[in-house]
C-alpha cells in the first residue's frame, strides 16, 4: 500500500530511507532535496514530448505516449529502487507536485513487493517549506573579521569545540571575494543553495545559538534568502580584529601555489576598485610571485570594503575581539568565553 505523507514526516523518514527523485534529469541537476537519488521516469526529451502532447491533444494521449517510453524500463525502476534499501525495502518517492509521476512510480514499487511513500504536493510542497523556515527566529551570532582573518577556519574549530555553525560559503562553494571560486567546486544553483541551507538550518537546535560568517548577501552567484539575511544584519557580530601581517600570511599560504592564470583573472575583476596604480602594481607583484604584496595592495580595498559594510549596523552590535596569534582553536575558545558572557543575552532575532 502506498503511503502519502507531508513534507515534515516526509523529511523525518528521510533521515533513515532512501528519498527517490522520478523528476526528469533537467529538473533534478537543477535542485533537489540534498541526498535524494534520481531514476527519472522521462528523460528529458522523453518529458518534453509528454508535455506537449499534454497541451496539444489532452491528458489521455499524454499519458498514452507516457506509458510508451515508460513501458521498457518498469524492471529496470524496481531493480534500481531495491539496490537503494535491500534490507527492509522500504523507500521514499517524490516528482514535482506529487501527482501522476510519483503516484504511478510508487504503485510499481508497490506491487513489486517495496514499501513506498509519496511526498504529499511533491518537490513544490518541500521548497515552500525551504522558503518559509528562513524567517523563523533564531539565535544568531555572527563572526566578523576582515578578509585573511581565518574566519572559516575559526568557525570550523567553534563546531568542534561544541557549537552550532553554518558554513555559507562551503554551501556555495564559493569564498565570497573575487578570488572566492578558485579552488572551488562548481557553485550550486541558487535554488540548491537555499535546499542545503534549509536542511542546514533543520538539523539544528533552534533553542541554541548558531555562529555564522559574516558575508555580503550574495556569495558568488548565491544569494542569502532575504528573511534570514535580515536576521544576520540584526545579530550580534564578534569582529575579531586581526593584525593585518597575520592576515597576508595566511593568504600568501593560501593562494601562492594557485594556477598563475587564475591570480591574474581574479585581480582583474576588481581592476576598477582597486584604482590604476594599485592594479598596476598588483598585476606586477604577481608576474614576480611577490604575493605578500599582491595580498596587502588587494586588502587595502577588502578592509575598506568590509569596513564600510560593518558600519551600516548598530554599533552597539558590534563587539571587537583583539587576535594576536593565528590559532583558530584559541580564538575559538575566545568567541565561546565571550559568547557566554557578554553574548549570554541572545534572544532569537525578530
Amino acid at each position: 500500500m502506498v503511503h502519502q505523507l507531508p513534507v515534515d514526516a516526509f523529511l523525518e523518514k528521510a533521515q533513515s530511507l532512501p528519498i527517490i527523485d522520478v523528476r526528469s534529469p533537467g529538473e533534478y541537476d537543477h535542485a533537489h532535496i540534498p541526498g535524494a537519488v534520481s531514476i527519472p521516469l522521462f528523460d528529458n526529451d522523453e518529458r518534453a514530448q509528454v508535455g506537449t502532447k499534454y497541451k496539444n491533444a489532452g491528458k489521455d494521449a499524454a499519458v498514452l505516449l507516457g506509458l510508451n517510453f515508460v513501458g521498457p524500463k518498469l524492471a529496470n525502476f524496481v531493480k534500481q529502487s531495491k539496490k537503494l534499501n535491500p534490507t527492509n525495502k522500504e523507500v521514499l518517492v517524490h516528482c514535482w507536485r506529487g501527482g501522476m509521476r510519483s503516484g504511478s512510480f510508487a504503485w510499481l514499487l508497490d506491487t513489486a513487493g517495496l514499501t513506498a511513500s509519496t511526498l504529499i504536493g511533491g518537490y513544490k510542497a518541500y521548497r515552500n517549506a525551504v522558503l518559509s523556515t528562513f524567517a523563523e527566529p533564531r539565535k544568531l551570532l555572527i563572526l566578523g573579521g576582515k578578509t585573511g582573518s581565518g574566519k572559516t577556519d575559526i568557525l570550523k574549530e567553534l563546531a568542534r569545540q561544541g557549537e552550532q555553525i553554518i558554513d555559507l560559503e562551503g554551501l556555495a562553494n564559493h569564498k565570497g571575494s573575487s578570488y572566492g571560486a578558485i579552488g572551488q567546486q562548481a557553485q550550486p544553483a541558487n535554488e540548491q543553495f537555499e535546499n542545503l541551507l534549509f536542511h542546514k538550518l533543520r538539523a539544528l537546535d533552534a533553542d541554541r545559538r548558531i555562529w555564522l560568517e559574516d558575508e555580503s548577501r550574495n556569495i558568488g552567484s548565491c544569494f542569502i534568502p532575504l528573511a534570514l539575511w535580515h536576521q544576520m544584519r540584526v545579530a550580534p557580530v564578534a569582529f575579531i580584529d586581526v593584525p593585518k601581517e597575520n592576515r597576508i600570511h595566511r593568504l600568501v599560504a593560501e593562494y601562492a601555489g594557485i594556477d598563475h592564470k587564475l591570480l591574474v583573472e581574479a585581480t582583474e575583476r576588481i581592476r576598477k576598485r582597486l584604482g590604476g596604480k594599485a592594479i598596476k602594481d598588483a598585476l606586477a607583484a604577481l608576474d614576480n610571485q611577490d604575493y605578500a604584496n599582491v595580498a596587502d595592495l588587494t586588502l587595502h580595498y577588502y578592509d575598506k570594503a568590509y569596513l564600510h559594510g560593518l558600519s551600516e549596523r548598530d554599533a552597539t552590535s558590534v563587539y571587537p575581539i583583539a587576535v594576536q596569534e593565528d590559532s583558530p582553536v584559541q580564538t575559538a575558545g575566545k568567541l565561546i568565553e565571550w559568547a557566554n558572557t557578554t553574548g549570554a543575552g541572545i534572544h532569537p532575532c525578530p
